[in-house]
């Protein structure tokens, strides 16, 4: 006989509170990062339709980096539900406004799937545009995600 298909129960879930520094990190391979990390598709305990994956706290969100020329060139759309209401800004206009942070917060969100679970993970993400944050109760965990892969850096 097989063995049977591993599934975790609420109770048996232990979720982690984790602590990226996004200083010089790429935005795309840092999003995938804590995509993964949300979803709890790290442990070999990853249950589809549970919310398993860990707390992320991400600081110096308003530092981070992209490659190439999309600093100024990448556009993000929005509509404001009005007939011709689209509008454009640049990430540059983004990350040098009022709250940097939604730039890693939209290239999480969607990389995340679409629905009830997905909105209850993303709500475990935290993103700060400085170095300071108020989980230091939680004693999170730092992730070097710089250590990962060398690609995961830029210096500009």
């Amino acid at each position: 006989m097989y063995g049977k298909t591993y599934s975790a129960k609420a109770a048996e879930i232990e979720k982690k509170w984790v602590l990226i520094d996004a200083k010089g990190l790429v935005v795309g391979r840092l999003a995938s990062i804590i995509a993964l990390r949300l979803r709890g598709k790290h442990k070999a305990t990853f249950t589809p339709h549970m919310d398993d994956g860990d707390n992320i706290i991400v600081i110096n969100a308003d530092k981070v980096v992209f490659t190439g020329r999309k600093r100024d060139q990448k556009v993000y759309h929005h509509h404001t539900g009005f007939p011709g209401g689209i509008k454009e800004r640049s990430a540059k206009f983004i990350l040098e406004g009022r709250f940097p942070e939604r730039i890693v917060e939209k290239a999480v969100q969607r990389m995340i799937p679409e629905g009830p679970l997905g909105r209850k993970q993303l709500g475990n993400l935290r993103v700060y545009k400085g170095a300071e944050h108020p989980h230091a109760a939680q004693n999170p965990v730092v992730l070097d995600v710089a250590a990962l892969n060398t690609k995961n850096t830029r210096e500009d």
